[in-house]
């Protein structure tokens, strides 16, 4: 062989792929290195330390430890002014004590909610109850979980309850008897205060006093609630769509023949007025709707945004409704702060609410915080 082939042999050796060319890692600008990790549960772990793990995976579980960790941020922060807003069936369904001890422990400075949650309330606070029920004819009963079902649709169901005085929120259970009992309490104990025109939240504290006043005269076993703990610690309740509950049908029929009315507008001044005086804002948001709006709404009506905002919702973004918008949307009103803390967590705000209130205040409280 000449020593051309022999050249040609050797040049001929290099691979195919290249490999011995400098590899290059690929130009990545929005990957980063940040492994999922699979999270770890056992008995006695606290709810902080399960929402850490739900930390450590990816889809709803990191979004509920960020919420935990926003919101424990507001709560351990002394400059924080925390607007509150509660939507929903919370109070009828079982959350009421979660807001009460929060209101008691000053973790919120204002409450905004609907007259239909003050209402449910009010009705405990005085001895009325709640009790569970189902939601569907063919679900278990709670009070004889082994009956057979009765073979009724769910029309026939709810005509029953209907026949038995007995009003239904999806599987609670409330004997109409106890709207009796809180239109009672109305009419004896709160309307008599407030033989005037008065914003809506003078109103709202009222309630809360006679809520206080007959859960002790009475010796409820029930604790005397919402309102009345925001009266004691001296919490405003601000309630803008009163007319659309009970309390509000109620509130109208006894206007028709007194001198008591409600300012819709006042309250406005005295939420701003609180927004405005905050050295740094922050916003709980538990469902949609009214309360949702009027505390993000707030900001429209100052210089300042929210520096903080966490919202527990069961609706999706894409319909373009209200309750559904996420926080980031709000921000592009100018609800909140370019730079804000937000996070939005999409599911039953009962599964919720317990979850990132108690891994919140675990971390809030926590000595190296």
């Amino acid at each position: 062989m000449s020593d051309d082939s022999d050249e040609s042999g050797a040049e001929g050796s290099e691979s195919p792929s290249g490999a011995d060319e400098e590899s290059h890692e690929p130009d990545r600008e929005e990957f980063h290195e940040s492994p999922i990790g699979h999270a770890q549960v056992r008995g006695g772990m606290t709810v902080g330390e399960l929402a850490t793990e739900y930390g450590k995976a990816g889809i709803g579980a990191a979004t509920v430890d960020r919420a935990v960790d926003v919101y424990a941020e507001m709560l351990a922060r002394e400059d924080v002014t925390n607007f509150f807003g509660l939507a929903g069936a919370m109070v009828p369904t079982g959350m009421r004590q979660i807001v009460v001890d929060l209101i008691r422990d000053g973790h919120i400075d204002a409450l905004v909610t609907t007259g239909a949650n003050l209402t449910h309330d009010a009705i405990e606070a005085v001895g009325g109850k709640h009790h569970h029920g189902r939601a569907e004819p063919h679900d278990p009963h709670p009070a004889a979980p082994d009956a057979e079902p009765t073979g009724e649709t769910p029309r026939d169901h709810d005509e029953r309850l209907r026949d038995e005085g007995v009003d239904r929120i999806y599987n609670v259970y409330l004997p109409q008897e106890h709207f009796a009992l809180f239109e009672s309490h109305l009419r004896d104990n709160v309307f008599p205060a407030v033989e005037r025109r008065v914003s809506i939240q003078e109103f709202t504290a009222e309630l809360g006093r006679a809520n206080a006043e007959q859960n002790r005269e009475r010796n409820v076993e029930e604790d005397a609630g919402v309102a009345a703990a925001a009266y004691e610690h001296d919490v405003p309740i601000y309630c803008p769509a009163i007319q659309d509950s009970v309390l509000g049908i109620q509130a109208w029929i006894y206007s028709q023949t007194s001198e008591f009315g409600l300012d819709a507008l006042g309250d406005m001044t005295h939420l701003s007025d609180l927004a405005f005086d905050a050295d740094r804002a922050g916003a709980m948001v538990v469902g949609g709707g009214v309360p949702k709006n009027y505390v993000l709404q707030t900001m429209l009506t100052i210089p300042d945004a929210y520096d903080y905002a966490v919202q527990l919702t069961m609706d999706p973004d894409h319909t373009g409704g209200l309750s559904g918008a996420t926080l980031d949307e709000a921000r592009s009103w100018g609800k909140l702060e370019k730079s804000a803390r937000n996070v939005t967590v999409v599911g039953d705000a009962t599964v919720t609410l317990p979850l990132v209130v108690a891994a919140a205040r675990e971390r809030a409280e926590a000595p190296d915080r």
